[in-house]
């Protein structure tokens, strides 16, 4: 066969090929929101994999100094040493799982069996699905950190008067929950915000670049935040209230799928722990 000849096919058939890439791109548009929602928003439901059949009880934590630390020993910190003391005097055997704090609420919420978080504020919604251990630390009262040119934002003030103030923006972390006294000024006072999934370093950062005002942390974490965070120091302030009660305390945060008998046995050992300890921050309300 002659290439003649051949000619008329390779014409007849050359339409198919235009016609098959518009096919696919129209199903290519009408699949992505699906495609996404798969790949980017899978099911909201926590797992986490049994693999090691010794442990009593997986312990979720973040990393959050001076709170929460993974050292080449371990991982240690204010929040979790008093744990480790509490699970060793009532023989709880636990695993130690890294996960970010929002993920934690969600393995707890959706009744993970013998799971706990670590180191949480007690408030009113978390109260209505999850299991609260006795206090394992106190807090100092509640800063905010700011640029330290902000003039708008003054030490020694009332509380309501910063956040009353609609030409400063409160920076807000998701879920996250900063004391009664706090949380309840925020409901009543309505101050600009803006939330944000960050960590603390990445609140520091927008902050830094301008895009918030200021954001609420404890005493302890601020100044190891500044100095680890790579910016100068100087370029910061802290911001004390004058009507901030005495810090929060933190807790452990059993979800109710938690067998009652290993609540009971941790909750009597930080007890008991706290009793033999009357320098023990964390007393109870």
């Amino acid at each position: 066969m002659t290439l003649k000849e051949m000619a008329p096919k390779t014409r007849s058939n050359g339409w198919k090929i235009p016609i098959f890439c518009l096919c696919l791109a129209v199903v290519l548009l009408y699949a992505k929101p699906f495609l996404a929602g798969r790949i980017f928003h899978p099911d909201p439901m926590p797992v986490i994999s049994d693999t090691r059949s010794d442990s009593d009880i997986t312990m979720l934590y973040h990393e959050r100094p001076p709170y929460y630390v993974t050292g080449p020993l371990g991982i240690y910190g204010l929040c979790v040493d008093p744990v480790k003391k509490a699970l060793l005097a009532a023989n709880v055997r636990a695993d130690w799982v890294k996960m970010p704090a929002a993920r934690q609420l969600d393995m707890v919420r959706f009744k993970v069996k013998n799971t706990c978080a670590i180191g949480w504020f007690k408030n009113p919604d978390r109260e209505k699905y999850a299991v609260y251990s006795s206090a394992i630390y106190r807090d100092k009262p509640m800063i905010a950190l700011a640029r330290a040119d902000n003039f708008r934002l003054v030490s020694g003030r009332l509380l309501a008067q910063t956040l009353g103030n609609q030409e400063v923006i409160l920076l807000r972390k998701n879920g996250y929950s900063y004391g009664r006294f706090i949380d309840e000024m925020i409901l009543t006072l309505d101050p600009r915000q803006k939330m944000t999934a960050a960590e603390n370093i990445g609140m520091l950062k927008l902050v830094h670049d301008g895009l918030a005002d200021y954001f609420f942390i404890s005493q302890e974490e601020a100044l190891e935040l500044v100095q680890s965070s790579g910016l100068l120091s100087d370029n910061f302030k802290l911001i004390r209230f004058s009507d901030m009660p005495g810090g929060n305390q933190r807790y452990l945060l059993f979800s109710k799928a938690t067998d009652k008998a290993i609540i009971d046995r941790v909750d009597a050992a930080i007890i008991e722990q706290r009793t033999a300890d009357p320098a023990d921050p964390a007393t109870d309300e």
